[in-house]
């Protein structure tokens, strides 16, 4: 079923209710009564660690999306029922458009009563791209939200990274914004070469890298520094986060006029029908494409 702008502003609404309402649901959570347990999802820590909440948020959720499914004819793929729906149909790839949902993105520094959390849900085209992203912070109380080609907000404001690019005369730190896993790479020395060649080539004279949140949280981070970039670098092993680890965000971060690919400059697939890792190319993101051109020519050569 195509959908009009209409429908797209009524599906935005409805995925910000349904953010909001997990994420008030998380904000009231009491960690000392959670229990953590572990599923076979990729190789680092921060991917198998799950709790009652992630799967009482994916439940509010769903519950709360599904009757836009039936309505508009959309698949859906949330992270903790990706098993069960792969698994029994793979409508995502029939339907025009799916519901992509991480009902607790950030789950480790959650657990850890540390921020880097967020709920993330986006509507991808069977295409592969995001169309709708909308995510809520729920210690900032921050909800982001974008439309493809209606502009990125935050808390209804408008979000521009170019506009701070220009009005900011000298950024002297180039921000990297990364997993806990990005300095166990086997080749992390070259890649903070690398590093230190990019912040020269776009004038930083030095480069700080951030740990500790979530996938989600760190795309939103480079909404609001004008010299910073989220990076995963491609690896033989599954993992790299998932499809809805970045959809929201892609949405929102291109909509503020950031760049989203993968590592060697190409769009996101957001609908992979072989995996749903995103480990064979990586991901970028990136406050603009300045900033992210030096890291192809070397990805590529």
């Amino acid at each position: 079923m195509r959908l009009n702008q209409d429908d797209f502003q009524q599906l935005c609404k409805l995925a910000k209710q349904a953010a909001i309402e997990a994420g008030q649901y998380i904000a009231s959570v009491d960690l000392s009564d959670i229990t953590i347990d572990r599923k076979d999802t990729g190789t680092s820590l921060s991917s198998q660690v799950v709790t009652q909440v992630d799967r009482y948020c994916d439940q509010l959720i769903r519950d709360c999306l599904q009757q836009s499914c039936e309505r508009f004819e959309l698949a859906l793929l949330s992270e903790e029922s990706s098993e069960v729906q792969e698994r029994q149909h793979k409508n995502r790839f029939t339907e025009d458009y799916f519901w992509c949902v991480d009902p607790l993105d950030g789950t480790l520094p959650f657990t850890q009563g540390k921020p880097g959390y967020a709920v993330s849900i986006a509507l991808v085209s069977k295409a592969g791209h995001a169309v709708i992203g909308v995510v809520y912070d729920p210690e900032t109380k921050k909800l982001y939200h974008a439309i493809e080609g209606q502009g990125a907000y935050v808390n209804d404001q408008a979000i521009d990274i170019n506009a701070s690019l220009t009005s900011t005369k000298t950024v002297a730190t180039l921000t990297v914004y990364a997993d806990l896993s990005f300095n166990k790479y086997p080749h992390y020395q070259q890649i903070q070469s690398l590093l230190n060649s990019v912040a020269v080539s776009v004038g930083c004279h030095k480069v700080q890298e951030i740990y500790g949140n979530g996938a989600v949280k760190n795309a939103c981070a480079v909404l609001f520094n004008s010299r910073a970039c989220y990076i995963k670098y491609p690896k033989k092993s599954a993992g790299g986060g998932c499809l809805w680890d970045f959809a929201a965000t892609a949405c929102i971060v291109k909509e503020a006029g950031g760049w989203v690919s993968d590592i060697y400059g190409n769009s996101l697939d957001l609908n992979r029908c072989d995996s749903l890792f995103m480990n064979l190319n990586g991901v970028m993101f990136c406050s603009s494409e300045t900033l992210a051109m030096p890291f192809f020519s070397d990805a590529k050569a």
